[in-house]
């Protein structure tokens, strides 16, 4: 993976065939949920399918991961949510209505680059005029619904209490970190694999 993309399939396939495939005696699945970044390049999805042919799965089912992490966060999709997600080398800017994703932008830094080529002051600028770009457009007041209701934060970002604070004041919004907030989108994936397989027809589909 790099930058939020998968760049070596056969490797990529490897990896989950030992952690996850029939090395570990687990055999074959009835479901894999995919979680995927927000504007990723139109290969990665195709690249990542073609990985998980390893694990023999007979449905593969993707999600954003902005949503995945929202889901697996708990949070409440009645309203207006915008997900801030600050990986190590990929951070993401989601606007969920009606807990689909309307708006979104991503940034190709992250956490590994504080320090290096960036610093958190510049991370968290590039974040706050992503979101007043967002304010400019069409869903503008959705967007302030939104920051009224708090910008949720995920990712190895969410862990670092100085970017939780520059971003609150520089976007005078009481941003708010999610629980664990590196493994929403697993839990979130978790989430919508139990809510699929209450449908029977989705099982019943042909192999992806």
């Amino acid at each position: 993976m790099q930058r939020g993309v998968v760049v070596d399939e056969a490797r990529a396939a490897h990896v989950l065939e030992r952690l996850l495939g029939r090395r570990a005696g687990l055999g074959h699945y009835s479901m894999v949920v995919l979680t995927t970044p927000v504007l990723c390049p139109g290969q990665h999805e195709s690249v990542s399918r073609a990985a998980l042919e390893v694990l023999d799965a007979r449905v593969v089912l993707t999600i954003d991961g902005v949503k995945a992490a929202a889901l697996g966060a708990g949070a409440d999709f009645a309203r207006p949510l915008l997900v801030l997600d600050i990986g190590a080398g990929l951070t993401e800017v989601g606007l969920l209505v009606d807990g689909g994703v309307t708006q979104a932008h991503r940034l190709n830094v992250g956490t590994s680059d504080l320090g290096t080529t960036t610093t958190v002051a510049e991370l968290v600028q590039s974040i706050v005029a992503v979101v007043t770009d967002l304010l400019h457009l069409d869903c503008g007041g959705l967007v302030v619904d939104a920051l009224d209701r708090g910008p949720l934060l995920i990712g190895g970002g969410a862990l670092r209490p100085e970017i939780t604070y520059r971003l609150a004041k520089q976007l005078l919004a009481p941003v708010r970190p999610a629980p664990a907030p590196h493994t929403a989108a697993v839990r979130g994936a978790g989430l919508a694999m139990v809510a699929a397989h209450r449908h029977p027809s989705i099982l019943t589909a042909q192999p992806q």
